[in-house]
C-alpha cells in the first residue's frame, strides 16, 4: 500500500551544456540529491536534483535540473518512509527528462542508471539503527 499520491510535479531548473564534437569518448558521472519539505500532517513536497557530466571533461557535455513533486500524504507514517516513497515517484520522471533533452538535443540519449536510495551511505546515516 502506498502512503503518498503525486499531485503534480514540475522542472524548476534546467542547465544544459552540450560541446561534443565529433566521435568523442565520454566517461559519465552522475549525482543526486533530494530533499522533501513537509507541511502540516498531509502535504509534502520533494526537490530531486540531477547532475550528469564528463569526468575528464566536464565543460563538454553536463546536464543539471531539478524536479518538484508535490505529494499528498495517505498514510501517516516515518519521514524516512515517505521520503524513500516521495523519491521513487519523482526519480522516473528525472530519467524520462534527461533521455528526452539529449536525444532531442542531436546526441545519443544519456539514461540515468538506477539508483537505490535505500541502500545509500547518507540515508542509512539518517535513518539511524533502527533494531
Amino acid at each position: 500500500m502506498t502512503n503518498v499520491e503525486m499531485q503534480a510535479y514540475k522542472l524548476s531548473e534546467v542547465n544544459f551544456k552540450n560541446n561534443v564534437t565529433g566521435k568523442q569518448q565520454l566517461k559519465f558521472s552522475n549525482k543526486v540529491s533530494y530533499n522533501v519539505k513537509y507541511s502540516g500532517n498531509s502535504f509534502c513536497e520533494g526537490a530531486l536534483t540531477v547532475e550528469v557530466f564528463d569526468k575528464e571533461k566536464p565543460d563538454t557535455i553536463s546536464v543539471k535540473f531539478t524536479v518538484n513533486g508535490a505529494f499528498r500524504i495517505l498514510n501517516p507514517v516515518e519521514k524516512e518512509f515517505l521520503h524513500v516513497e516521495t523519491f521513487k515517484e519523482l526519480f522516473p520522471i528525472a530519467k524520462a527528462f534527461c533521455v528526452t533533452l539529449t536525444a532531442n538535443a542531436g546526441i545519443p540519449p544519456i539514461f540515468l542508471k538506477n539508483f537505490d536510495i535505500e541502500n545509500q551511505e547518507i540515508y542509512r546515516m539518517e535513518m539511524g539503527n533502527k533494531e
